[in-house]
């Protein structure tokens, strides 16, 4: 059962959280591991059994789904304890007013079949190394609270940047933006759990592709595939129809999920 890439009559893309996890639904090793710092990566991988072949790539969300942007939480990318940048200039070119709009240089946004690694960041934590690299370019969601001297290291970097929500970014808008400003349809979510969590209880996530592997990670704490908000008194949790499940031999299970909308 095949979805539209564009969620039909939502105005937004369509969201697709893809990540792998253990068989108890741990993405990571502790709290305070980051599966982008080279050791934890090595453990991590290490989990993962060889896939049979033609397997993995059988599960390759790049053709499956036609994505447009990548997206990741800050966390993915910095510490949990990393604050905003500093030591970046209090004075710049452009007004303050002008900061607090969108950063789309033609010379990015024009680009023939652009893609778009885009990290959400309003506390302005993300020094980039890269702003562009693998076809993808870097894309910022930031908020009016972003602070204003990390705006101005953006643009002077060159990297595009959409303002949505106020004290922090708010998804719903941020991904309506990029949609009409960006032209994106279908987003892939590899996120850590807290970004993922709060798409989840934000009604924003239209499929789940979760890759299991044979391993048990536990722990309290420790991240899984959905942190963040728990429900609410009376809130139900959001229900899924299964659209595919691959066993394969080595013990890695994929499955696809699609979320249900109230009155489906």
């Amino acid at each position: 059962m095949e979805q539209e890439s564009d969620t039909a009559g939502m105005g937004r893309p369509r969201v697709v959280v893809a990540v792998g996890a253990s068989v108890d639904g741990r993405i990571t090793l502790r709290r305070d591991s980051r599966l982008m710092d080279k050791d934890v990566g090595r453990i991590w991988g290490s989990m993962w059994p060889p896939s049979p072949p033609g397997t993995a790539g059988s599960r390759s969300s790049v053709d499956l789904y036609q994505y447009q942007a990548v997206l990741e939480g800050s966390g993915s990318l910095v510490a949990d304890s990393a604050g905003p940048l500093t030591g970046l200039p209090t004075e710049y070119d452009e007004p303050t007013d002008v900061l607090y709009t969108d950063f789309l240089p033609e010379e990015v946004v024009e680009k023939p079949d652009v893609k778009w690694f885009t990290a959400v960041d309003s506390r302005g934590r993300v020094h980039w190394d890269r702003k562009s690299g693998g076809g993808f370019d870097a894309l910022v969601l930031v908020a009016r609270a972003t602070p204003g001297p990390y705006l101005a290291y953006l643009r002077k970097q060159r990297i595009c940047y959409l303002v949505a929500g106020e004290e922090r970014v708010d998804l719903a808008v941020a991904l309506r933006r990029m949609h009409d400003r960006l032209g994106v349809t279908s987003v892939e979510s590899t996120a850590g759990g807290g970004l993922n969590g709060a798409l989840l209880r934000a009604g924003l996530v239209d499929e789940i592709s979760l890759t299991l592997c044979p391993a048990a990670v536990g722990g309290l704490g420790t991240p899984t595939i959905f942190d963040g908000p728990e429900l609410a008194d009376g809130q139900t949790p959001t229900r899924l129809r299964l659209i595919s499940a691959q066993v394969e031999s080595n013990g890695v299970i994929w499955l696809r999920y699609e979320v249900l909308r109230e009155g489906t």
